[in-house]
């Protein structure tokens, strides 16, 4: 995980720029929990945590809402029992941007304290 992503902040993004090129995603995902990954078409990253109660499932989700409010930047939250699915994707651009890295990282290190 880099610390230098999980210390950065997202830019506002409401299109007009060019998503991530696959070199530059592949390069970011590096940088991140190697549970991350990337889809198929390289428009999305994905990660899956795992809880052994539904309350800390849903703390955990209402923190990553937390880092999406003040970061500006929201994924998919998929919550179950004792799982919590985030992806990530930058709908302005159809694609991804650093802005989805960044919260990753940001959630990494929040998992880091809780799973």
């Amino acid at each position: 995980m880099s610390d230098d992503l999980s210390k950065r902040h997202c830019k506002p993004c409401e299109g007009g720029v060019e998503p991530l090129r696959p070199d530059q995603s592949s390069a970011l995902l590096k940088a991140l929990h190697s549970d991350w990954s990337l889809s198929d078409d390289g428009l999305e990253i994905s990660r899956t945590f795992e809880f052994p109660a539904y309350s800390r499932t849903l703390g955990f989700a209402n923190a990553v809402a937390w880092i999406a409010t003040a970061e500006g930047h929201h994924p998919v939250l998929t919550v179950s029992y004792g799982s919590c699915a985030v992806n990530y994707t930058t709908h302005a651009v159809n694609g991804l941007t650093d802005n989805d890295f960044i919260c990753a990282a940001k959630i990494d290190r929040l998992a880091a304290d809780t799973v």
